[in-house]
């Protein structure tokens, strides 16, 4: 039985909300923790963190840009996808 039939139209797009911040959060939060090893000096971990910067600006879905934005604004991280 769908969602709509049982009375309650309007859960699923609740759920897909929550799920769409949760998931921009936890972009914000690997990209701030990547970024964080910036300030540590030793230059492996820049290597890897520079690596894993790199890496997450890629991964993180168009679509989501804008809310991880907002997250690593909230966060006080310099980058910006």
């Amino acid at each position: 039985m769908s969602a709509h039939a049982r009375g309650h139209p309007s859960r699923p797009c609740a759920h897909s909300k929550v799920q769409r911040w949760q998931r921009s959060r936890t972009w914000a939060r690997l990209i701030r923790e990547a970024e964080a090893l910036w300030h540590v000096d030793v230059r492996e971990l820049h290597r890897l963190a520079a690596l894993e910067l790199s890496q997450l600006l890629e991964e993180v879905p168009p679509g989501l840009r804008p809310r991880v934005n907002r997250w690593l604004e909230g966060y006080h991280v310099h980058t910006r996808l």
